[in-house]
């Protein structure tokens, strides 16, 4: 049974850094790209970063291109996000999903379930950024 564990998120003023973690267990990790999602309340989830299934190819949302960073480590089964500059408008739950194509592809950053292998979700890790 996929289970998706999302770890990292606190409160953090503006300029400031946090480092999220996901790991997966239940399927074959490696065979799908990872997305970092966020979501606000009355808002739709929406992409902010993704990265292949070998780590080589990542893309960004233009929201965030410059400051924060997508890794992962497939022996761990484990995705990474480092935000850096972090501003109150990144204030959202963050989620990480696996996707069935390309990060260049029209799965993402626009969010599509039909896109998505996630039978299911984790419960997300919360960033809010505040002074």
């Amino acid at each position: 049974q996929l289970q998706l564990a999302e770890s990292g998120g606190g409160l953090v003023q503006p300029g400031g850094s946090l480092r999220l973690s996901c790991h997966v267990s239940g399927l074959s990790f490696d065979d799908y790209a990872a997305v970092w999602l966020r979501q606000v309340p009355g808002k739709e989830r929406e992409g902010v970063a993704c990265i292949g299934e070998d780590g080589r190819v990542s893309n960004y949302a233009d929201p965030v291109k410059g400051r924060l960073a997508i890794s992962r480590d497939n022996a761990k089964n484990t995705v990474y996000l480092q935000m850096n500059s972090l501003k109150p408008e990144d204030t959202a739950v963050y989620y990480c999903g696996l996707l069935t194509g390309p990060c260049n592809g029209p799965g993402f950053p626009g969010y599509n379930e039909y896109y998505y292998a996630n039978t299911r979700w984790g419960q997300g890790t919360q960033v809010t950024v505040s002074s």
